[in-house]
């Protein structure tokens, strides 16, 4: 599919409509720290707020509200006449529709699919709005914050798989000639999250999702770096006396399993992740 790559400069029709066109049908992915930020604007815990409102552990928002838009489900948080209930708390994804968002070379690229600008075909009338540039739009969508979590977890996502790492290279698993565990790592990558959710198991999911961070959420890198020591912490608790090769085994699967989830709610693509992990294990001495 085509994609169609724009510049902080570039000129666009990016405004917001009322007919919630936009909050219907989605994937929208959710990382820990915008969990607790919904569940602010909810005034509900961020527990709450995933076991009501949140998918595959709460990576992602439950589209499963009133059929609207061409025949689609409108998202959890949406009211019909109003619009998006937790607006000032909403994702990066949300604040950033219909551009998407990648890292190059330590940069932000904005982009969208296709040739022409999505939100045309459900909202015309936008071209008879205020045109604004790329960077205009961002900062009116108050996105600072949001972009700074999400490449701030994009440190916590490597620092687990490094975790996953050590459990197979600098334990002696991949010397005993383990080839078990690259096979799952492969396997883990292109499971569905809701495979990959059940894999890992309420315990890990609740450390990757909801730290015990509610009240220290105005600082998104804090959290994130604060949630990254927690994890490691546990880690640390958990793997620290294994002593057999299938505990082992079991403890690099799982860590990198909690490490392909996050990937999930980050929006990275898993399954490419997982193939780089692997060739970098094997290229330490690991074996599949």
């Amino acid at each position: 599919m085509q994609i169609s790559k724009l510049s902080i400069q570039d000129i666009l029709p990016l405004t917001c409509s009322r007919t919630g066109t936009c909050c219907h049908g989605k994937i929208v992915r959710i990382n820990p720290w915008e969990l607790v930020c919904l569940a602010k604007e909810k005034k509900i815990t961020p527990r709450e707020f995933r076991d009501l409102y949140c998918e595959f552990g709460g990576i992602r928002l439950r589209f499963n509200g009133k059929v609207g838009w061409m025949g689609q489900e409108a998202c959890s948080q949406y009211v019909e006449n109003f619009g998006c209930s937790v607006h000032l708390g909403r994702p990066l994804a949300c604040r950033l529709y219909p551009l998407g968002r990648q890292i190059q070379s330590n940069e932000a690229c904005y982009m969208y699919q296709g040739d022409k600008f999505p939100c045309l075909e459900g909202c015309p009338e936008v071209l008879e709005l205020p045109h604004l540039s790329v960077g205009e739009y961002l900062k009116g969508q108050i996105t600072d914050e949001f972009e700074k979590a999400q490449d701030e977890y994009l440190e916590v996502m490597e620092n687990i798989a490094d975790i996953a790492f050590v459990l197979l290279l600098d334990t002696g698993l991949a010397e005993s000639g383990d080839k078990e565990t690259l096979t799952l790592w492969r396997k883990m990558g292109n499971e569905r999250p809701e495979v990959l959710a059940e894999r890992i198991g309420d315990e890990w999911m609740d450390y990757l999702m909801l730290p015990e961070l509610f009240d220290e959420y105005k600082d998104p890198i804090a959290f994130a770096r604060k949630h990254n020591d927690l994890l490691q912490l546990k880690a640390q608790e958990k793997f620290g006396t294994l002593q057999t090769n299938q505990e082992l085994h079991e403890a690099s699967v799982l860590i990198m399993g909690v490490t392909l989830h996050l990937a999930h709610a980050i929006g990275t693509d898993p399954k490419t992740l997982a193939e780089h992990w692997i060739e970098t294990a094997k290229n330490h001495g690991a074996k599949e």
